[in-house]
C-alpha cells in the first residue's frame, strides 16, 4: 500500500527509506562504496523502526490504528479466505455496508467471517458510512452467526469501527436493542467464536461483535468503550484534550492484554499492517487456525462455560 499520510512520528523513518531508494537509483556497476553505504543506511532503517515503534504513546497506538492506509476487512479477506462469499441483508430492512460477512475457507476450514469495513475514499466512506454500524449491520451479523451455528461453522468476528452509528434514524430503528440480542446470541452461541481488534475498537459497536472465546488484538490497535475525543467532551468539557484521555483509557493491545481481556497479541509487519499486508495476514491466518484448532478440542457446554466466566470476570473491582 502507498502511504497518503505520513505520521510525524513515522517521519524519520520514512525519509530514511526514501535516501535508501534514490540511492539504490544511482547505483550503477560494481560502486562497492555507495553499495556499502546503502547497506550501512538499511540497517540504521530496520533498527530504527524497531525502536520507535516499540515506545509508542497510546496517542500514537490510536494514530496507528486509525491510519487511512490501514487494512480492512475485505483486504484481509483477499489475503487469507479462499472462495469468500458474501452474504448481504437483515431479512427485514436492508444491507448494511458498513459490516461485511460471508462464506469462505480458512486454510482447510469453512468459517463464517464477519467484519466492519470503512472506504478509502470520499465515496466508499459514505457508502460504509466509515465503518458505523446501523441497526440492519447488527441484524446481519445475528442471521449470519444464526446461520453459522445450524451449519456447524466457525464464526471469525474483524472488529474495526470508532462505535456503532448514532444518528436518528438509526436510533428509530432499535440501534440499542439490535447491539443487545448481538450480546446475548453470541454469548450463548455453541460453535467457536474469535474475534480480532485489526483497528480501532469502539464502545457497543464494537462488542457488538467482540463477545467471543478468544478476543485478539493487532499489537498497533486499539480497544475502548468510548473514544478518547468523546471522553474529553464529557469528563473534561474539551474535545482537544483527548491526548490525555487516550493515555487514561488504557485501550493499547498490551493494556488489554495485561488486563486478561485480549487473550493474544499478534504481531504486526515492521512498521504497522499499512506496510505489510501480505505479512501481517499470514499472522494472523496463523494465529486465528491455531486458536480455532484449541476451541475444537473442547466440548460445547465446556466451551460456553469458559466463555461464560471470562466476561463475567472482565471489570472486576476491588475496593478499599
Amino acid at each position: 500500500m502507498s502511504n497518503t499520510k505520513i505520521l510525524e512520528f513515522e517521519r524519520p523513518i520514512v525519509e530514511l527509506e526514501d535516501k535508501i531508494r534514490e540511492l539504490k537509483q544511482l547505483l550503477s556497476g560494481d560502486n562497492e562504496d555507495m553499495a556499502a553505504e546503502i547497506e550501512r543506511l538499511e540497517v540504521r532503517a530496520s533498527q530504527l523502526q524497531k525502536e520507535r515503534y516499540a515506545s509508542l504513546s497510546p496517542w500514537e497506538q490510536l494514530q496507528l490504528a486509525k491510519h487511512p492506509d490501514r487494512p480492512y476487512t475485505l483486504d484481509y479477506v483477499s489475503e487469507m479466505i479462499d472462495g469468500f462469499f458474501e452474504l448481504r441483508g437483515d431479512r427485514a430492512f436492508r444491507d448494511d455496508p458498513a459490516i461485511v460477512g460471508g462464506i469462505g475457507y480458512l486454510g482447510e476450514r469453512r468459517i463464517m467471517l464477519i467484519g466492519h469495513q470503512k472506504g478509502r475514499n470520499t465515496k466508499e466512506n459514505v457508502l460504509r458510512n466509515f465503518g458505523m454500524a446501523r441497526p440492519e449491520g447488527y441484524r446481519k451479523t445475528q442471521r449470519l452467526m444464526r446461520l453459522a451455528e445450524r451449519f456447524g461453522l466457525a464464526v471469525v468476528c474483524l472488529i474495526d469501527t470508532a462505535g456503532a452509528y448514532p444518528g436518528i434514524g438509526a436510533e428509530e430503528r432499535g440501534q440499542a436493542e439490535a447491539i443487545a440480542a448481538n450480546l446475548e446470541l453470541m454469548a450463548g452461541i455453541k460453535v467457536p467464536t474469535i474475534s480480532i481488534v485489526i483497528g480501532e475498537g469502539g464502545s457497543g459497536g464494537a462488542l457488538a461483535v467482540g463477545v467471543t472465546d478468544r478476543i485478539l488484538m493487532f499489537e498497533h490497535s486499539v480497544y475502548s468503550v468510548i473514544s478518547p475525543r468523546g471522553c474529553a467532551s464529557i469528563l473534561w468539557k474539551n474535545p482537544e484534550a483527548e491526548q490525555s484521555a487516550a493515555q487514561q483509557l488504557r485501550m493499547t493491545a498490551i493494556d488489554l492484554h495485561n488486563f486478561g481481556i485480549c487473550d493474544e497479541i499478534v504481531p504486526e509487519a515492521p512498521g504497522g499492517a499499512h506496510r505489510g499486508l501480505t505479512e501481517t495476514a499470514a499472522t494472523l491466518k496463523s494465529a486465528l487456525v491455531r486458536h480455532l484448532e484449541a476451541l475444537d478440542a473442547l466440548e460445547v457446554e465446556e466451551r460456553n462455560e469458559l466463555r461464560y466466566r471470562k466476561f463475567r470476570e472482565i471489570g472486576h473491582l476491588e475496593c478499599s
